[in-house]
């Protein structure tokens, strides 16, 4: 047994990328919102409904993820009522989706149900095949989990030592 300290130790977490997203994205009620945007429900009430999230998270939820960038309000009218919003995903938004599928994957590989995914990943088009998120090197290898190292990039600062 040694008693080595970790690389890891070494840095600080202050600026870490991880709790900065888990600013936006760490609560249930977030992703639920964003899992409706992405199979194309887009209306508050739909939201609201199928997302069985109550009326005032949906909006606190909606006005972040606007604020963050995330979504944007596109507004539309119905025959006869007011003007309202739907709500669709800008490019950050979109850029979430390889997290929703590996979400998706690793829910149906240890959660599983006993009647089968109750959601399927799919290429749309002639292909229709399952779709999956895969760890690539920009070299094109697929590492294990084990095989990827993180290290200190350029934003990296020195942990402050105690004293």
């Amino acid at each position: 047994m040694t008693d080595e300290v970790p690389e890891a130790m070494r840095w600080s977490t202050e600026n870490c990328t991880i709790s900065r997203t888990m600013e936006i994205l760490g609560d249930k009620w977030t992703f639920h919102v964003l899992r409706e945007l992405f199979v194309g429900v887009r209306r508050f009430e739909d939201i609201r409904a199928r997302a069985g999230i109550p009326r005032q998270v949906l909006t606190d939820r909606l006005a972040a993820l606007i604020e963050r960038g995330l979504i944007r309000r596109q507004p539309y009218r119905l025959p006869g009522q007011r003007e309202r919003y739907e709500y669709r995903l800008n490019q950050a938004g979109l850029d979430l989706y390889p997290v929703l599928v590996a979400m998706i994957q690793w829910g149906d590989q240890y959660l599983p149900l006993d009647g089968g995914p109750p959601i399927e990943p799919r290429h749309r088009g002639d292909c229709g095949e399952h779709v999956s998120v895969v760890l690539r090197c920009e070299a094109g290898h697929q590492p294990a989990p084990r095989e990827v190292a993180m290290r200190p990039g350029p934003g990296a600062q020195p942990r402050a030592l105690a004293g």
